[in-house]
């Protein structure tokens, strides 16, 4: 999991912003943009991304804690404000971009006073990547898909235009992830791998974590492996439960998207913030395997194709 510095204090001086802090050129406006604020009944927000710590028992190859700013998994980040269904201020900074922000994980929202519900998502982002938030309650990846994603939703009042400090939030990585590794090698023709889950979703309630369907999708992943080479790939997912068994095929395909090996794995246990992990011949239709299953859950669970 991830832990987030969550720092909401009240600065004098600020005017609607969807962007990051920005430096007030002097005291004059300063007290001149306070006393607007205070007049419509506005006070201006902070929040402050200063770090998280992440728990590496489950997803390996990460450290116990890092700054956002160097964790390569998180590209992209996005701070939104809700009065009920209402969305009042909604921020992303994507890391590739520094015109979205000044500091990576440095947000500021001017807010109306009143109750609102703070979402917070964190998450890799690639190119062509689609993801929407649009309540605390739905979000979505609308493009092919999953990627690695932290989420928190919170209650927040705004009662003054006073200094707010909301101390120590934690992100759960809300997420399961499927690592596929061949034991055979790559042939030639083998141009893409096609995953097909039969439950789980790409849309998710960053308040509860959950997926908000368990109607399965297809992912279609071109293998980084040379021809020759054993082939991994991962993909992630959201579940409809905690832990949720489903089938999953795995279909090897040509250029012209032909179909030329498949494997169903039958009844493969996920959990969320854990790794399940398909091992075996993926290029061979005359291979058998017997499955067994871990008793407990490990950081990784490791099942054989």
């Amino acid at each position: 999991m991830k832990k987030f510095d969550l720092h909401l204090r009240a600065l004098c001086g600020v005017a609607l912003f969807v962007s990051a802090v920005v430096t007030f050129s002097s005291c004059t406006e300063e007290v001149d943009n306070r006393s607007r604020q205070e007049t419509r009944g506005y006070a201006p927000v902070s929040v402050h991304v200063k770090d998280f710590s992440v728990s590496m028992e489950d997803f390996p190859g990460t450290r116990s804690a890092v700054d956002p700013a160097g964790y390569k998994d998180v590209q992209a980040m996005t701070l939104a404000f809700y009065n009920g269904a209402t969305e009042v201020c909604k921020v992303t900074q994507l890391k590739d971009d520094d015109t979205t922000y000044e500091t990576f994980g440095d947000f500021t929202c001017s807010l109306p006073l009143g109750s609102y519900t703070m979402v917070v998502v964190a998450r890799d982002s690639l190119e062509g990547d689609v993801f929407t938030l649009t309540s605390p309650t739905v979000a979505a990846y609308t493009s092919e898909k999953v990627r690695e994603t932290f989420a928190m939703t919170q209650p927040v009042v705004v009662s003054s235009t006073a200094a707010m400090d909301l101390g120590t939030i934690t992100l759960n990585r809300v997420v399961s992830r499927l690592g596929i590794v061949s034991t055979d090698q790559r042939p030639a023709n083998a141009a893409k791998i096609r995953t097909t889950f039969e439950g789980g979703s790409k849309r998710f309630s960053p308040t509860t974590g959950l997926a908000l369907d368990d109607a399965g999708f297809v992912t279609v992943t071109p293998p980084t492996a040379d021809v020759g080479e054993p082939v991994k790939i991962g993909n992630f997912l959201f579940l409809a439960t905690d832990e949720e068994e489903m089938d999953v095929t795995i279909e090897v395909l040509d250029a012209d998207d032909e179909v030329l090996y498949t494997k169903v794995v039958e009844d493969v246990p996920f959990k969320r913030n854990r790794m399940t992990k398909l091992t075996g011949a993926l290029f061979n239709t005359t291979a058998t395997t017997a499955f067994q299953l871990e008793t407990t859950w490990l950081p990784t669970l490791n099942l054989p194709l």
